[in-house]
């Protein structure tokens, strides 16, 4: 039986080591020891960096689920074997299990309420949203945002960088920050970082993972982000583009950075990559939304929507509410549980009025008739 934790830790060497998103063979059921804290028992070689022997993995029960799956694919409960599959992209000689496409069973925060879940859920945007302008103000070198699709992580960074900049903007001069998304190569990164490398520029690299999973980017990206006061980055390799781009071979990088990312890092299962990824993590605030939930995404819906995000529809209130209960009812069925869908329902709210609940079931969800 294999098990995969959504929280949960052990001790590594006397430090707490966090297991979300780690899968395991099973080897014994949730217990509860005379200290009264509660664990799971498995077997420490499923993963690499754990003892080759059983261990305790520090939990309470609905912290994980089980999964009766036969082979190396990490398949949490109530996932079909098909579906975790094709969660797994291979990326040079990494193989990435993309969580954000499993789903977490609602246990996992069974013991807060709603209004606890929407409390945390708004505390670490409103987090965010002071970490950018920390960023933009210089005070900040970096940070790395994690979360899953279509809740609202690049529209909150966005937003405060589009302010600041605002002078910028109206005055027609180049913007003092770029967002950067699709892949991008190592060399690619290069150039980007040296025309943004003064200390009022910020780069935003949002669904950019190649430079996350490639070891010559990370270690530039490593570079740039360094602790110490002079941040120097070097290309000792002889290059054609970076000549014409006018690009020089070393130059000191003063700005800032913000990695936008439904990457978990703890689900990287190369060594090396973990590596670098721990090394870069090291250098940047690091910031987990925490909405792998159905329940905590909803609640993240009707809080967004209940602060005005569908007000420039016109819709009167009771059309809003049927949207989010629309949503609400189906969301097991939902190709995408985010904001976005709740968008694309309200554009057949509003243009199919009588008829927009059908259209929605077939262009919104699956297998629906």
């Amino acid at each position: 039986m294999r098990i995969t934790f959504t929280e949960g830790y052990y001790n590594i060497k006397g430090q707490p080591t966090n297991v979300a998103g780690l899968t395991f063979t099973l080897v014994e059921d949730h217990k509860v020891a005379k200290s009264g804290e509660g664990y799971v028992t498995v077997d420490g070689s499923s993963q690499p960096g754990f003892p080759d022997r059983s261990i305790r993995i520090k939990c309470r029960q609905g912290d994980y689920s089980v999964a009766g799956a036969t082979t190396n694919t990490r398949v949490p409960e109530g996932v079909s074997m098909l579906t975790a599959l094709k969660s797994k992209t291979k990326v040079k000689d990494a193989t990435v299990t993309d969580f954000t496409q499993i789903k977490v069973p609602d246990q996992a925060v069974a013991h807060e309420t709603d209004e606890q879940i929407i409390e945390r859920t708004r505390m670490r945007f409103e987090i965010l949203t002071d970490m950018t302008k920390a960023v933009k103000a210089g005070d900040v070198r970096a940070m790395i945002v994690t979360g899953p699709p279509g809740v609202g992580k690049s529209f909150g960074v966005e937003e405060v960088l589009a302010k600041d900049d605002l002078f910028n903007t109206l005055g027609e001069r180049k913007p003092k920050y770029e967002i950067v998304k699709g892949a991008m190569s190592a060399i690619g990164l290069y150039t980007k970082l040296y025309k943004y490398s003064d200390s009022k520029s910020i780069l935003v690299f949002d669904d950019c993972d190649s430079i996350l999973l490639d070891d010559v980017s990370l270690n530039i990206l490593k570079a740039a982000l360094d602790s110490s006061k002079k941040r120097t980055i070097s290309w000792n390799t002889d290059s054609r583009l970076l000549r014409s781009e006018g690009v020089p071979d070393k130059f000191e990088f003063k700005g800032g950075a913000i990695f936008i990312t439904n990457l978990k890092f703890e689900n990287v299962r190369s060594k090396k990559l973990q590596e670098h990824l721990a090394a870069l993590e090291s250098r940047c605030h690091y910031i987990d939304l925490r909405m792998d939930t159905d329940r905590e995404k909803v609640l993240r819906i009707e809080q967004i929507v209940k602060d005005g995000m569908l007000d420039s529809y016109e819709l009167p209130e009771v059309a809003k509410d049927e949207v989010v209960a629309f949503i609400k009812e189906h969301r097991a069925q939902m190709r995408e549980l985010s904001l976005r869908t709740v968008l694309k329902v309200a554009d057949l709210r509003k243009s199919f009025p009588t008829n927009w609940q059908n259209m929605a079931k077939v262009t919104v969800m699956k297998g629906a008739c």
